[in-house]
C-alpha cells in the first residue's frame, strides 16, 4: 500500500512538472487572453476547467501557473540548500565559538515564522518572481542549516575524517569530499519536503498580492481571484487550481517521507563509510 501511494505521488508530481515544461503545447488557449462574452462558463469540451471572470481559460492558466509555482519552488529550495548546507556543514566542522555564534543567529531567524520572514524580505525587495524566490529561499535557509549541522556532527567525529585531516587535507576538501556525501541523503529528503512548502508559500504570498505580477498566472493569484468574487457563482475558478496545488504539496510531502525512511533504513543496515576516491 505504501509503495502504491509513493508511486501515485511521484506520478502526480511528474505530471505537474511535465505540464509546466510543455505548457504551450498542452494548453490550447492563451492564459492571459480575455473573452468577456464567455466569462464564467462552466467546464466543457471547449474549456476543460471552465473560464474565469474575464473569460480566460482556467485550464490554460492552471498549466501555465504551474510554471510560476514550480520555478519559484525549485529556485527557493536550491537557494535554501546552497546557503543552508554550506553554513551547516562548515559550522559543524569548525565547532567552537564560530559554531556557537552562527547557531545562535540561526536560532534567532528560526524564531520568526517562516512566512513572516519571507514576507519581510519580499516587502523589502518589492514583489517580483525573483524577489519571491529569494524571500522563500532565505526563509527556508535557517531550517536547512540546522538540519545539515545536525547530520554532520556525528560524521565529523568519524575516523576517516580524522585521517583526512591528519593526511593534510584542507577544510574545504574534508567538508566537500568526506562530510557532504554522508549527509546528502537526509538533506535531500528534507529538501524534497521543503519544495512542497515553497510551492505552498508562493501560493500564499501570491494570494496576498505579493507574488508573480499580473496578468501572468500563478496558483495563488487564481485562488485570490476566484475566492474574492466568484466562489459561489463559479466554484471551478477556485477549486480546480486549489486541487492541483494541494495534490502537488501532498505529493512532495509523501516523497520526502519516503526518501527519509529509505535513508534511515539504509543507515541502520550499514555503517558510515569513507567515500571512495
Amino acid at each position: 500500500m505504501k509503495h502504491a501511494v509513493t508511486f501515485i505521488a511521484a506520478a502526480v508530481l511528474g505530471l505537474v512538472v511535465v505540464s509546466a515544461v510543455f505548457a504551450p503545447i498542452i494548453a490550447r488557449h492563451d492564459p492571459v487572453e480575455q473573452d468577456v462574452e464567455r466569462r464564467l462558463e462552466s467546464p466543457s469540451r471547449a474549456h476543460l476547467f471552465g473560464t474565469d471572470g474575464f473569460g480566460r481559460d482556467v485550464f490554460s492558466r492552471v498549466v501555465h501557473g504551474a510554471r510560476a509555482s514550480l520555478t519559484v519552488g525549485f529556485g527557493a529550495v536550491a537557494l535554501a540548500g546552497l546557503i543552508g548546507v554550506a553554513v551547516g556543514l562548515t559550522t559543524a566542522y569548525a565547532g567552537g565559538v564560530a559554531d556557537l555564534i552562527v547557531q545562535r543567529a540561526v536560532d534567532v531567524l528560526m524564531g520568526f515564522p517562516f512566512l513572516v520572514l519571507a514576507l519581510i524580505v519580499i516587502v523589502a525587495l518589492a514583489p517580483s518572481t525573483l524577489s519571491l524566490t529569494l524571500a522563500i529561499g532565505l526563509g527556508l535557509a535557517p531550517h536547512t542549516a540546522r538540519l545539515a549541522r545536525s547530520a554532520a556532527l556525528p560524521i565529523v567525529e568519524e575516523q576517516y575524517v580524522a585521517a583526512a585531516r591528519a593526511s593534510g587535507a584542507g577544510p574545504f576538501h574534508v567538508v566537500v569530499f568526506h562530510i557532504l556525501p554522508n549527509t546528502a541523503p537526509p538533506i535531500v529528503a528534507q529538501l524534497t519536503g521543503y519544495f512542497g512548502a515553497a510551492v505552498a508559500a508562493e501560493a500564499a504570498l501570491s494570494f496576498l498580492g505579493l507574488g508573480v505580477p499580473p496578468p501572468f498566472p500563478s496558483w495563488g493569484r487564481m485562488l485570490q481571484e476566484g475566492t474574492r468574487a466568484y466562489f459561489e457563482a463559479a466554484p471551478w475558478v477556485t477549486l480546480l487550481p486549489g486541487l492541483v496545488l494541494s495534490l502537488t504539496v501532498m505529493s512532495c510531502a509523501i516523497l520526502g517521507d519516503t526518501i527519509r525512511d529509505a535513508t534511515q533504513r539504509e543507515s541502520a543496515l550499514s555503517p558510515l563509510q569513507a567515500p571512495d576516491r
